[in-house]
C-alpha cells in the first residue's frame, strides 16, 4: 500500500516527529479484544477513539511479534509476523489504517541486538554445529577449562545469571539478556540484509517509524582473549568497549537511514541508547543515523527545580548540536511509574533505579506518600508537555496509575525476577511487572474492563478508582488534565525554543515562556507562590486565591503544581 492509501488523514510532513506526543502501548496489557486475558490488536483497534480523544500524535507499539515471552515479547521468534495470541497481519493492517484515519501515526519496536532462541536462525545454528555458516550469525565461542566445560568468560547477563550458555555439542553462545535471547553477530552480512528487509516490510505496511531496542549494543568486538567481568566493568565506554556503544554501530544506522529515506515522508527512528555522556548519545540522533535518541535524564532526576532546569538546558543545547529534537520521558515499560517514584524519598544522587528498593521491600504503604507522588507526577507531566521537543508517554500514566507492588511471586513474569533469588536480587527489585499490569477501563468487572475473562497479571482493587470510567467525567481527574494539555499543546506548539523567566523562577520555582506568549510555571516546593496575571490554560491542581476575579486579588500556585498561562 502507498502512503496516500495508508494515511488519508495525515499530511506528508517530514518533521511531524520533532514535537510529537507519542503514547507507548504495551500490547499485552492495553486492551483484550478476544477475552483470553492477553491484550491484542483487536483490543487496540477498539480503543482508537480513546487515543484520538486523548490528543496524542503517534502510538509506539512495544513488541507484538511471535514470542515465548521469556522477556515480555523482546525475545522475537519472527520479525515479520504477529503473535497469534495478539492478532494477525491483516489485523495489523486494519489497526494501522484506523490509527492513520484518526490522525495518529504508528511507531513499532525493533529488537536488533538479539533474537529468540526459537528463531529459525538459532534453531538452524544449533542443528548445523561447530564451524557452520549458520553459527556465524550469532556469537558462539569455545569454553574454557580442560574440556571446554567453563564459559568463555565469567560475565553476568543484564537479568542475572551467566551471560553464556552451553549447547549440546559443547560450544557456548552469548546472551547479554535472558538465556532465551542469543545475541546476534552484526559482523555477518545476513544479519544486515535481514533487518533491512524487516524495516522495509513494516514501512510498506504503513509504519511511520521505529523505536530501536538496545541501540547501543549491536556492534561488538570480543577479540581472542576475553576480559574478566571485573576487567570488563572497568573498561571505558568511549567507543572502544567490546560490548557497548562502539563507534562502528553508527555504520549500521547509516545503512538504515538510507532505507528510511526511500519513503515519503522518510521513516523516523528513536534510539534506546544508554550511553555514558551526551556526546556519546549525539551520533544516534544525527540526521545520517536514527535521527532521535531517548534522553532519560528527567526520568532519573529527583523532583527538584535545579535538576530540571539543568537537564532541560543541557538537552536543548544537545539538540541544537545534533539538529534533532529533544525527547522527554518520565515512565515506560522498564521503570517504576513516576507517580510512585515521586512519592518516595529523593534519590539524591544514589545509583540504581529510583523506586526499585521500595518494591524490593514489598511496596510498604508506610514507605510512600501516594497523594504527594501523584501531585508531583501531574506537575511534572505538565512541565514536560510545555517543553519544546517530543514527549513520550506510557500507557496508564494519563490515569495517574501507581506501580503495582504486591504481585504474588508465582504470578510474576519478568526474567529480572525469575533469574534471581532473594539472596541475589539487586536494587532492580522484583522486576518490571508492576508497571505492566493491564489497564483499568471500568470500575467493575473481572478485569476492570480490560477484557471479558481476567488479566494476565493481577490488578489491585484500587484500580477501580483510577479507571477510565471513573475519571473521564471528572474535570479534576488526571485523565482530563492530560486531554486538556495534549490538545492545547497542538494549538500552542511553536518554534523549538523557550526563554527562562528569571523574575518568576527561583529556588523552588521554574518558569519559562514559549513562542506565542504562553508561560509555564512549576512550583517544586511545598509553599504556594504568587502568579502573574494571565489566562489560565490548564493547571495540575486548583489554584489558590479566593475571588480571583475581584480587583487586586492575588492568585497563587500551590506546592507540587504546574500552570500554563497566556499573558
Amino acid at each position: 500500500m502507498n502512503d496516500e492509501q495508508a494515511a488519508p488523514a495525515l499530511a506528508a510532513d517530514p518533521a511531524w516527529w520533532r514535537q510529537a506526543a507519542v503514547y507507548q502501548i504495551y500490547p499485552r496489557s492495553f486492551a483484550d479484544g478476544t477475552g483470553d486475558g492477553i491484550g491484542d490488536l483487536r483490543g487496540i483497534i477498539s480503543r482508537i477513539p480513546y487515543l484520538q480523544e486523548l490528543g496524542i500524535d503517534a502510538v509506539w507499539l512495544s513488541p507484538f511479534y511471535p514470542s515465548a515471552l521469556a522477556d515480555g515479547g523482546y525475545d522475537v521468534d519472527d520479525y515479520r509476523d504477529v503473535d497469534p495470541r495478539i492478532g494477525t497481519l491483516e489485523e495489523f493492517d486494519e489497526m494501522a489504517t484506523a490509527l492513520h484515519t484518526a490522525g495518529i501515526r504508528l511507531i513499532v519496536d525493533i529488537v536488533p541486538n538479539h533474537t529468540s532462541d526459537r528463531h529459525r536462525w538459532f534453531q538452524e545454528a544449533l542443528a548445523a554445529g561447530r564451524g557452520s555458516r549458520a553459527r556465524e550469525r550469532y556469537i558462539f565461542r569455545e569454553g574454557r577449562g580442560e574440556n571446554g566445560e567453563l564459559p568463555p568468560a565469567d560475565w553476568e547477563s543484564i537479568f542475572g545469571g551467566p551471560a553464556w550458555t552451553q549447547v549440546e555439542d559443547g560450544q557456548w553462545y552469548l546472551h547479554l539478556f535472558a538465556t532465551e535471547q542469543p545475541d546476534l553477530n552484526w559482523k555477518d552480512a545476513d544479519v544486515h540484509e535481514d533487518f533491512l528487509h524487516t524495516l522495509r516490510f513494516w514501512s510498506d505496511r504503513g509504519v511511520d517509524g521505529f523505536r530501536i531496542d538496545v541501540a547501543h549494543g549491536l556492534a561488538k568486538d570480543l577479540g581472542e582473549q576475553l576480559p574478566s567481568a571485573a576487567e570488563l566493568a572497568e573498561l571505558p565506554q568511549d567507543g572502544t568497549h567490546p560490548l557497548w556503544d562502539r563507534d562502528e554501530v553508527h555504520e549500521i544506522y547509516a545503512e538504515w537511514r538510507r532505507v528510511f529515506d526511500e519513503y515519503t515522508p522518510p521513516r523516523i527512528a528513536v534510539a534506546e541508547a544508554w550511553v555514558g555522556s551526551p556526546e556519546r548519545r549525539a551520533p544516534y540522533a544525527s540526521a545520517t543515523g536514527l535521527g532521535q535518541a531517548f534522553s532519560f535524564d528527567l526520568l532519573e532526576a529527583d523532583f527538584a527545580a535545579a535538576d530540571f532546569r539543568s537537564i532541560v538546558s543541557d538537552n536543548l543545547a544537545q539538540s541544537g548540536t545534533t539538529g534533532s529534537s529533544s525527547t522527554w520521558v518520565f515512565s515506560n515499560h522498564d521503570v517504576v511509574r513516576h507517580a510512585t517514584r515521586y512519592g518516595l524519598p529523593p534519590r539524591a544522587g544514589r545509583p540504581g533505579k529510583q523506586g526499585a528498593d521500595w518494591i524490593l521491600d514489598g511496596g510498604r504503604e508506610d514507605g510512600i506518600d501516594k497523594e504527594l507522588g501523584l501531585r508531583r507526577a501531574r506537575a511534572a507531566t505538565l512541565f514536560e508537555l510545555a517543553l519544546p521537543g517530543s514527549a513520550y508517554l506510557y500507557q496508564g500514566e494519563e490515569l495517574g496509575l501507581h506501580e503495582v507492588a504486591e504481585i504474588p511471586d508465582e504470578q510474576r513474569q519478568d526474567p529480572a525476577f525469575l533469574r534471581t533469588t532473594p539472596e541475589t536480587r539487586s536494587s532492580d527489585g522484583l522486576g518490571r511487572d508492576g508497571c505492566r499490569v493491564p489497564l483499568p477501563w471500568t470500575r467493575e468487572g473481572s478485569s476492570f474492563g480490560f477484557g471479558t475473562d481476567g488479566a494476565h497479571l493481577p490488578q489491585p482493587a484500587w484500580f477501580a478508582g483510577f479507571s477510565v470510567e471513573a475519571e473521564e467525567d471528572d474535570p479534576t481527574s488526571t485523565l482530563e488534565m492530560y486531554r486538556r494539555a495534549l490538545h492545547l499543546r497542538r494549538e500552542l506548539q511553536g518554534a523549538e525554543s523557550l526563554v527562562w523567566d528569571e523574575e518568576l523562577s527561583g529556588e523552588d520555582v521554574l518558569a519559562f515562556e514559549r513562542p506565542g506568549g504562553w508561560l509555564n510555571v512549576t512550583n517544586f516546593g511545598s509553599e504556594p507562590v504568587e502568579l502573574p496575571a494571565g489566562e489560565v490554560l490548564v493547571a495540575s491542581t486548583e489554584l489558590g486565591g479566593a475571588g480571583v476575579e475581584a480587583a487586586g486579588a492575588t492568585r497563587t500556585l500551590p506546592g507540587a503544581a504546574t500552570v500554563w498561562l497566556r499573558r
